[in-house]
């Protein structure tokens, strides 16, 4: 996706906790778990993440005094159950002396917990509040979305239908706005170094855990440098989405698995009776309206972020996911692949301008690279069900990839799309799966195919016509309005 699609998707799937507390709750209670055991079922490994970091949007640094925290003598922000630990020393900024003491003294009490779990060190307090709902939405308007405007959000779903992966026309900006009022459950501003919770009832379960969750965020943010030190930021991430998606799956799955560890260790009773109630009458009608490949890559970085990072703990526990910050994932497919980092890189596939060839009118409006997650999300859950594959088929087609590019094209007068989409395969096997999978989705998409060779499949229908060529380990996807604008993407090409 372009710039500013890969910035609000990361962030979107970086602000998720409330859909996928669900699904801790889910695993916790629907497999007789008890405190008393300390075991974690396999089930929640798989399924425990909350809320994340998200590339910086370009904003001014501000102080303390202008984050506005609940009233810390209302009734809401009482403590409802009491830490298993004792109370630490009140180590908060300005920003937590605001909060009730007893709150402080619990998230103090839970840092301490991370500290001593994670086992890197803190190199100063973080300011941090609690925020209601209704302040939630402000932030949203304010931080998240502040730079993203209605014809940024409209060229972002330009691109995503091209994918067939949303409905052309689908409000991408409005969309946002709401599933983020309804998801977000806390998160911390690695260019503000904030860290917020968004209040329930009061600190309880749901609190506790995120709060733990978002330490950890902050932890990486002192000793890796998000923004500088990694390059995750939105000028480092233009035309770097795969990259980026990597990083953030290692951010997540390092502080999913974490948050894990504390609730294994140190959670009460309270608290999962709190996790509990919350899972019972949980609804989030946004999050369940949305298209389907955003409810996947949502949760992407937490459940297969966490599995890598699992994968790394067996080998040498917390020091070679500490090692992987100096080395760091490059693609998707060593985050669903783990095995096969730090040694298979992506290969760079070139694709030259091409707007001058498609005649007047037409600009280039994105160029990235999308790895083997998005190729899988293309193929078993785009906007059309019955063009969607079995995700056994899907994830087999999209295994062996080795890197790519597209270009997407728009007339400025028409409005028509189109667009390149070149992908260098491991081996002939791997191009000759994924051509086989691209046709049986694309044939259940546009219909039967117009011309079919051994190296060139084309379709057409009313609105746009589409060609797949296989040339060795490479295939190229070609779309346009008709077959003239395809040739002549395709012979400029070569």
């Amino acid at each position: 996706m372009n710039t500013s699609t890969r910035r609000i998707l990361l962030a979107i799937a970086g602000v998720v906790l409330l859909v996928c507390l669900c699904a801790f709750g889910a695993g916790v209670f629907g497999t007789g778990y008890f405190l008393t055991n300390r075991s974690i079922p396999e089930p929640i490994q798989a399924t425990v993440v909350v809320v994340a970091t998200q590339p910086p949007e370009s904003k001014p640094s501000r102080t303390p005094q202008e984050i506005q925290p609940i009233d810390p003598t209302s009734e809401a922000t009482m403590v409802q159950n009491t830490p298993s630990e004792p109370a630490l020393e009140d180590t908060s900024t300005p920003i937590g002396s605001e909060l009730s003491p007893e709150i402080a003294l619990q998230m103090d009490s839970i840092q301490e917990q991370v500290l001593a779990l994670r086992g890197l060190p803190s190199s100063g307090p973080v300011d941090r509040a609690l925020l209601t709902k209704e302040q939630l939405r402000q932030h949203v308007i304010e931080n998240f979305l502040e730079e993203y405007s209605e014809e940024e959000a409209q060229v972002d779903a330009t691109v995503l239908a091209a994918f067939g992966l949303l409905e052309p026309g689908f409000k991408l900006h409005n969309f946002y706005l709401d599933l983020y009022s309804e998801q977000i459950a806390g998160y911390y501003d690695d260019e503000t170094e904030d860290m917020y919770v968004v209040q329930g009832e009061g600190f309880l379960g749901p609190e506790r855990l995120t709060y733990a969750h978002e330490y950890t965020h902050a932890l990486q943010d002192q000793n890796y440098d998000i923004e500088n030190g990694l390059g995750y930021s939105e000028s480092a991430c233009e035309g770097e989405s795969e990259r980026c998606a990597a990083i953030q799956s290692l951010l997540e799955g390092d502080a999913s698995s974490l948050e894990l560890e504390w609730f294994t260790n140190h959670g009460t009773e309270q608290d999962m009776r709190d996790i509990q109630e919350f899972y019972n009458n949980f609804q989030s009608p946004v999050y369940d309206s949305a298209p389907a490949f955003l409810r996947e890559d949502f949760i992407f970085p937490y459940i297969s972020g966490q599995a890598f990072v699992d994968y790394l703990k067996a080998r040498d526990g917390w020091k070679a996911v500490d090692l992987a910050y100096q080395d760091l994932p490059e693609s998707t497919e060593q985050i669903l692949h783990p095995e096969r980092y730090p040694g298979e890189k992506p290969i760079t596939v070139d694709i030259p301008e091409l707007s001058s060839a498609l005649g007047t009118g037409w600009r280039e409006i994105d160029r990235d690279s999308i790895g083997e997650w998005y190729t899988f999300l293309i193929l078993a859950h785009g906007n059309d069900p019955q063009a969607r594959l079995d995700s056994t088929q899907a994830k087999e087609a999209s295994d062996g990839w080795g890197g790519n590019t597209y270009a997407v094209y728009q007339n400025e007068q028409t409005g028509e799309v189109a667009m390149v989409f070149a992908t260098q395969w491991d081996s002939e096997e791997d191009a000759a799966e994924f051509s086989s999978a691209f046709s049986e989705h694309t044939t259940a998409r546009f219909g039967e195919p117009a011309e079919n060779q051994p190296d060139r499949i084309s379709w057409q229908d009313s609105n746009s016509y589409t060609e797949l060529h296989v040339d060795g380990t490479k295939t190229f996807w070609l779309l346009g309005p008709n077959a003239e604008i395809v040739q002549a993407l395709w012979e400029n090409l070569n």
